[in-house]
């Protein structure tokens, strides 16, 4: 976690392994990144998600309660509360459905 912002992470959160939540960004502007200006933008991740591995999660990003982010997904953008979202760049593709619980043990 690269925090030059605020890093929000609710209750009951899974984060998998390699996994990069990064607040800090750089300006586009050549002689700006060269004088070595930067910006952060806070993250803000809900209750009950579920980050899978190799996630990549940039500056200024909010992901709802609930949520699923697949693995290897670049979050560039909002994500709304319960929805399974994955790729490059991450996008929601569908609600993420409740389905009667199943006793594991």
């Amino acid at each position: 976690i690269l925090d030059a912002a605020p890093v929000t992470i609710g209750d009951h959160v899974f984060i998998g392994p390699n996994c990069c939540i990064s607040t800090a960004g750089h300006p586009f502007d050549v002689a700006q990144r060269n004088a070595g200006l930067e910006y952060a933008k806070p993250v803000t991740i809900g209750n009950n998600v579920w980050i899978g591995m190799g996630v990549q999660i940039c500056p200024g990003v909010t992901i709802g309660d609930n949520a699923v982010i697949g693995a290897g997904s670049v979050v560039t953008e909002d994500i709304p509360a319960g929805m399974l979202a994955i790729g490059v760049p991450c996008k929601a593709v569908k609600r993420v459905a409740n389905k009667p619980q199943r006793r594991i043990l």
